[in-house]
């Protein structure tokens, strides 16, 4: 029987999109392919489940709730979920494999637990007390974690406990990553282990020359004050030192990063034989990134290369080392596209793996024996990703192998040996479904086939589910824009319907993808609004001279791009032009508040969620990566790029909404704003979430939240379309 889709169904216990998975790998032996799972009754807390090539049966591995029946997680570990966008998420977040695959390293709420995969029942507890990214080693010997900002290992033979580092406290840090890395650097880690399990390599920072922010943290029920080290742009960032470490005897050395101590270290990787360690170092600016390689033995160091741009340098993590010759491959964006190099462990570059007017998303797999790399691209479509192969040669380097075939998005997880891999399909009208493949794409088996038959969830929905549409359009300079639009419930195409408009429209991010829909978006479409999504330049998996034209000016081509879709809305024979909205969130609720600034002639009203408002107050890596300056150095930059020096253009309704203890977006951000608001007798709606991060995560907040946006479009937009 069909339904209406509901937001309290949307953000209810049960996963609309069925049978989901999360975090595929497969084990060592090629033999388990295992995965997260949401819970049946709650879709937010995942346990682990495994699929076995041999039996074809798919069961739970560990449930989460009989481990850890009620979490207790630690401020760091909060901190790393919100970093990590997984705030709004419980149970098993994480999950690693022994090498020799008999074993699964299992941390659920602060306590590591090691799992027999042969017999899961038999879990142990092997370490606890707020552990955080726990690894098992490459050889298997050891299990390293962070606990109480400091480096430990378990000798899993002896079962000995070794803590490598002891003075981790106040501002000292051990084998963490700082708030830049985490949050701008995709850096989850901060150590490194030597494939032969001889060292670590790991990251030692002091925070104390990062200026404290004191934050008032507002609950419903308290106020907490928050003194965080928060390193503003043109702030000092942390000291950071790269240190090796024995494992077994605990000794220490260091590892010199040069005279600029005001750098930015990115990552570190050892090479096959664990004889030499590369360390990534970028400047303040980020307009150089230097490769170093440093002896293990002697600590005698020599430079690689450097990738050098007028604008900045983009931070990666597809640096391999070839385990057969001494060799590495390396991403760069030095054509304008992101392609794959070979180099020599002296820095020599023998060739390019990749080349053309399309990009490389990610490194999946090197397969040595076949002379074969795989990896993710949008090379035949932008809205798309698929799985190709290139010839570690080079001999294809123009023309990769496609090796999945349905368009849409495919996200693949291949088997260390690269022989085999796990394919997640979705499009518009398809939910996820995950396959085993061979390497040439082949099918082996299902895992999820995820059809959408009478038990699917979703089942009961899909009579009202509309079709997105994929189009693209010319910016002001001639680029392509790709845009997606879904139009409302009972189409008619003589009546006009108002417009609801998403953007989030910051560097590196893409929105427009041909996948398994927003459920939100579906939601507004069926309310009886024209839905529709841009990428504006500056979005991710594009070439470089889309998203340069950012540099020193944030905002203004990406809302000039966001007008040009608007103009061409207008232009539709179906929509009313008096009636479009738009709403973002972040970056998004920056891009809100200036294109009501710049057009609220062309726009009804806005809802800006978490904006950033003034660019002085994000952090150092994020914005002067784009702004191409400090505050200090060029004020200008900063005024232009922010929102205040916009503000006389708003003229339409504005509903202004942001989480009361953000740690990322700064809370000041807002009541500066609002501040400003009021001087100039503008007015607007306002709603604050007492206790609530960037996300405002957690069920009964995105019901509310989207509940409130929707209320605010109806209000301002009217739900009947007129004629």
């Amino acid at each position: 029987m069909a339904e209406r889709l509901t937001l309290d169904r949307i953000y209810g216990d049960a996963s609309l999109a069925g049978a989901s998975v999360r975090n595929l790998r497969v084990s060592p032996d090629g033999e388990r392919v295992t995965f997260l799972r949401p819970r049946a009754d709650d879709q937010y807390r995942l346990d682990l489940w495994e699929y076995n090539t041999k039996s074809k049966a798919t069961q739970r591995l560990v449930d989460s709730k009989q481990l850890v029946p009620t979490e207790t997680l630690s401020l760091e570990e909060k901190a790393r979920r919100e970093r990590a966008r997984t705030a709004g998420l419980s149970g098993i977040l994480n999950y690693f494999w022994s090498p020799d695959g008999k074993q699964l390293l299992v941390p659920v709420g602060g306590d590591l637990y090691l799992v027999d995969a042969a017999k899961p029942e038999n879990a142990r507890k092997v370490a606890s007390g707020s552990v955080t990214d726990p690894k098992i080693s490459p050889r298997g010997r050891y299990v390293s974690f962070v606990r109480n900002q400091n480096l430990v290992v378990i000798d899993l033979k002896s079962g000995a406990e070794r803590q490598l580092t002891t003075d981790g406290k106040g501002t000292v840090h051990n084998g963490a990553a700082e708030f830049i890395a985490q949050e701008e650097m995709s850096q989850t880690t901060g150590y490194y282990w030597a494939p032969d399990d001889s060292a670590i390599a790991y990251r030692r920072y002091d925070e104390a020359p990062v200026p404290v922010v004191r934050r008032f943290e507002i609950f419903a029920d308290r106020t907490e004050v928050i003194d965080q080290h928060y390193p503003a742009a043109g702030d000092p960032n942390v000291l950071i030192d790269l240190m090796l470490v024995d494992p077994a005897t605990g000794v220490q050395r260091k590892v010199d990063l040069g005279a600029d101590k005001d750098i930015y270290l990115v990552r570190a990787d050892f090479s096959a034989d664990a004889k030499t360690l590369v360390y990534q170092r970028q400047t303040r600016d980020q307009k150089r990134l230097d490769l170093v390689a440093v002896d293990v033995g002697s600590l005698a160091q020599r430079p690689l290369f450097s990738e050098n741009s007028t604008t900045w340098v983009s931070i990666h993590n597809d640096l391999r080392f070839l385990k057969n010759r001494k060799a590495f491959i390396w991403a760069s964006e030095r054509s304008g596209y992101n392609h794959l190099y070979l180099y020599d462990l002296d820095g020599k570059l023998l060739h390019p793996i990749s080349r053309g007017a399309w990009g490389v998303d990610d490194v999946l797999a090197v397969d040595e024996g076949a002379g074969k790399v795989y990896v993710s691209s949008n090379r035949d479509a932008v809205i798309d990703k698929q799985t190709y192969a290139l010839a570690l040669d080079g001999s294809s380097a123009d023309k990769p192998a496609r090796i999945t075939q349905g368009d849409g998005w495919h996200d693949a997880a291949f088997a260390g040996n690269g022989k085999l891999f796990v394919d997640t399909y979705s499009n518009p009208r398809t939910p996820p479904q995950v396959s085993i493949r061979r390497a040439d794409g082949a099918m082996v088996e299902w895992i999820e086939k995820n059809e959408l038959n009478a038990n699917h969830p979703y089942t009961r929905h899909m009579a009202d589910h509309l079709a997105t549409e994929y189009g693209t359009m010319k910016a002001n300079d001639g680029q392509t824009l790709h845009y997606s639009i879904i139009k409302p419930a009972n189409f008619d195409a003589s009546k006009r319907y108002p417009v609801f408009l998403f953007t989030y429209g910051g560097p590196h991010s893409q929105r427009v993808t041909r996948a398994w829909g927003n459920y939100f978006d579906q939601y507004m479409a069926q309310q009886g609004f024209v839905v529709f999504r841009l990428d504006n330049r500056g979005s991710g998996r594009r070439e470089r001279a889309f998203t340069d034209v950012l540099y020193n000016n944030l905002g203004k081509h990406e809302v000039e791009d966001q007008v040009t879709g608007i103009d061409w809305l207008a232009k539709q024979s179906f929509v009313d032009p008096k009636r479009i909205g738009v709403f973002g969130w972040s970056y998004g609720g920056f891009m809100t508040l200036r294109l009501l600034s710049a057009a609220s002639d062309k726009i009804a009203m806005g809802v800006s969620v978490a904006p950033v408002t003034d660019w002085s107050l994000y952090d150092t890596h994020y914005t002067e990566q784009f702004v191409g300056a400090t505050p200090k150095s060029d004020p200008e930059a900063y005024k232009r790029s922010g929102v205040f020096a916009h503000l006389d253009g708003m003229k339409s309704p504005l509903l202004l909404v942001h989480g009361m203890a953000d740690d990322n977006v700064l809370f000041s951000n807002t009541t500066l704003l609002i501040d400003e608001l009021v001087k100039r007798n503008v007015q607007f709606d306002l709603m604050t979430y007492p206790g609530a991060k960037h996300g405002i995560s957690g069920r009964t907040s995105q019901r509310h939240v989207y509940g409130l946006i929707e209320a605010y479009f109806k209000r301002h937009l009217a739900e009947t379309p007129a004629k």
